[in-house]
């Protein structure tokens, strides 16, 4: 198997490389700047998906899979050139691709933000739950996931859409967890709300074996995933005060209450404390894997609550 990689230095794209590559898979990894500690035997393509420099034809050259892991978090701006315009562009070259004879698969990293945001109250996501993303990323990531299910192609053009919910592992930039954990530490961690809350995560090295197997599996074929690892807030806690060694936290405060705090204290915090930040902690939402439990008999192996102290050795 040969595997293009977008967004190989990415989260998720630099620990999917490794991984291919323990596997003998064949890469080649398009980037704006390198692969950041790529092995020898990964190909990689200078080109930038924003631009129009790209040979697409040399790129898709030979390869039986498209891994794409390209995504913008930050710069909203960005997202829809690169969410869905160069997801167009590409879906173009690999309809030309496969019109050719070549068969071609195509594996996307989405996110269960295409489903809306989480909610307090009790929420089942599934598969069949239908699309309701809020915010430039989701909306763009959702775009592009239509694109890819909808759009006619040929006979040997296939797809699978993989949406995990919080990823997370010791190279995240994402310091959120790092910093519940701080409060942990320093004695200022408190539940809000008296129905112990879900917490969505899913470890980094369950996706990209995820990944993998939609790669790989022809049950995965034209199939739409979500990946979560759900445990209960409390578990969560629980682990992250395993992992710093500090007692348990067990204070409870009203949802209400704090809310009303937030709303006052929030425009001088810049940012930092918001009603959406108290919402992931008061969240009732799952998203049960069942699917790819059942189809592709995958199931995660790392526990949230054990796994969580990688972020804090």
């Amino acid at each position: 198997m040969k595997a293009l990689v977008l967004g190989a230095n990415g989260f998720i794209g630099a620990k999917l490389v490794r991984y291919l590559g323990e596997r003998g898979v064949r890469i080649r990894a398009l980037s704006r700047k390198g692969v950041a500690d790529a092995d020898a035997s990964v190909e990689v393509v200078i080109g930038d998906l924003l631009g129009n420099d790209i040979n697409y034809p040399a790129l898709l050259a030979d390869c039986d899979v498209i891994f794409n892991c390209a995504g913008e978090i930050h710069n909203e701006q960005l997202m829809h050139p690169l969410h869905v315009e160069a997801t167009t562009k590409l879906l173009d070259a690999v309809a030309i691709y496969a019109e050719q004879g070549h068969s071609i698969h195509w594996v996307q990293l989405s996110s269960v933000g295409a489903y809306g945001p989480s909610r307090s109250r009790s929420r089942v996501v599934t598969e069949d739950t239908p699309t309701s993303p809020v915010g430039a990323y989701e909306i763009t990531k959702t775009m592009a996931d239509s694109l890819i299910s909808t759009r006619k192609m040929p006979g040997l053009f296939s797809y699978s859409i993989l949406r995990p919910s919080n990823v997370f592992g010791p190279t995240m930039s994402n310091n959120s967890l790092r910093q519940l954990g701080g409060l942990i530490k320093g004695g200022r961690f408190f539940f809000i709300g008296f129905t112990p809350a879900i917490a969505t995560y899913i470890h980094v090295d369950d996706v990209v074996s995820a990944l993998y197997r939609c790669a790989t599996d022809p049950r995965a074929k034209g199939q739409i995933f979500n990946l979560s690892n759900d445990c209960s807030m409390p578990e969560l806690i629980a682990g992250m005060a395993r992992a710093l060694g500090v007692p348990t936290p067990r204070r409870v405060m009203p949802e209400f209450l704090v809310r009303f705090a937030v709303s006052i204290v929030s425009p001088l915090t810049r940012g930092r404390i918001t009603q959406k930040r108290v919402d992931a902690l008061v969240s009732h939402t799952t998203y049960p894997a069942h699917k790819a439990a059942n189809l592709l008999d995958f199931v995660p192996e790392k526990p949230v609550p054990e796994s969580i102290s990688e972020l804090f050795g």
